[in-house]
């Protein structure tokens, strides 16, 4: 559990700030979270597809591997439900009491986001109102013993001065800055090391960040083996293998295809609670597309969405072109091509990016389209 700058600066007093704090922590302790991928067998078998990678990825591998499926203003958490909100705030509110803070600041905070209509509806979303916050609270608390409540301090008041003053920054932003490895730079200046962050920065977007190889060393082998997922079965080329990046995706491709986390050749499949309920395979597709432009300036797309169905369900799909990370002969960047299949899966959406050089596309094309039709869901 972290706080961020916008929580602190939403805040008008420490008692608000406490308050939103105590509501996450009843989720962390409820186990929300875990019982929500319970419910989806296909999130729970890919072990965390739905958390962001900090590898310096590139092209739309890279894009899909690092944002995750932000469809819209969507966040990478799972969305909790009305009832798991007033699970927490009744939780929240007793560990606030217990502390000495009135609990009322919790619904305060919330209902002070709703008014704001700005930084708030992107919390909110994934934070449905369970209905009358302040009501519920006030009725939980009318027989608790007496007692003074804090509500303010010096200490808040100066953290919250020297929060206005940082720049907060939104989605597109963060996603393009582990792009194009701005947040490896600023870690490495002011002396912050993570112990599992690659060793080196990632390059600029549009930058060749590999070496180019023949295509001997990436053509999919004719035989084909299972891949087991969990959540799904796929069969994958022999000489291709199944790469996991961060437990955010999982990466089938070849390993001349690969290289320190930059994919140039294979498939990346992910998983994402859907925005909204209801929405067609060609909707969620339309969103993920226009998600992975979002954090690939260089990304277009090419030709209309077109209907198809992936082990049984309803899917979408679509071509993209980018900027691959592998160089060519010349050593130049060079055009990349993908398959992007979008999956409906219920609440859930499954997508799956088949990337390659777009020189080497209609070659590899024929085992995408085998990998593809292999898909079994569970």
């Amino acid at each position: 559990m972290f706080v961020n700058i916008g929580t602190i600066t939403a805040a008008s007093n420490e008692a608000e700030l406490a308050g939103v704090m105590a509501h996450e922590m009843a989720h962390v302790y409820m186990q929300h979270s875990a019982k929500q991928q319970d419910k989806s067998s296909l999130l729970q078998g890919l072990a965390g597809l739905a958390g962001a990678a900090a590898g310096a990825l590139g092209g739309a591998a890279g894009t899909a591997a690092q944002t995750g499926i932000q469809i819209g203003a969507g966040t990478l958490l799972l969305k909790y439900s009305r009832g798991d909100e007033a699970q927490a705030d009744a939780v929240g509110a007793i560990i606030l009491w217990k502390a000495g803070i009135n609990p009322i600041a919790l619904a305060d905070f919330f209902q002070k986001l709703a008014a704001e209509g700005n930084s708030g509806p992107q919390f909110l979303s994934d934070h449905p109102n369970p209905g009358n916050r302040r009501t519920a609270i006030q009725a939980q608390i009318k027989d608790w013993p007496n007692q003074q409540y804090s509500s303010d301090s010096d200490e808040f008041a100066s953290v919250r001065k020297h929060a206005t003053g940082v720049q907060a920054y939104d989605a597109k932003e963060i996603a393009a800055g582990a792009k194009n490895g701005r947040w490896t730079a600023e870690n490495k200046k002011n002396g912050v090391v993570f112990p599992d962050a690659p060793a080196t920065a990632a390059a600029p977007a549009g930058a060749a960040s590999m070496p180019a190889v023949s295509i001997s060393a990436v053509q999919p082998s004719p035989n084909f083996q299972i891949a087991d997922l969990g959540g799904l079965r796929i069969a994958r080329p022999q000489n291709w293998e199944v790469i996991e990046n961060r437990e955010s995706s999982a990466t089938i491709a070849p390993r001349a295809g690969v290289s320190g986390g930059a994919v140039a050749y294979g498939v990346v499949i992910r998983a994402q609670r859907a925005p909204a309920a209801n929405m067609s395979a060609s909707k969620l597709t339309e969103a993920v597309a226009q998600s992975l432009q979002s954090g690939d300036s260089n990304m277009k797309v090419v030709g209309q969405i077109q209907p198809l169905r992936v082990g049984g369900s309803s899917a979408g799909s679509v071509q993209l072109e980018t900027v691959s990370p592998m160089a060519g002969a010349d050593g130049k960047t060079q055009p990349e091509r993908d398959w992007l299949v979008v999956v409906e899966r219920g609440s859930d959406a499954i997508y799956f990016v088949f990337v390659s050089t777009a020189a080497n596309y209609e070659q590899l094309r024929p085992a995408f389209e085998r990998m593809l039709r292999s898909v079994r869901f569970r």
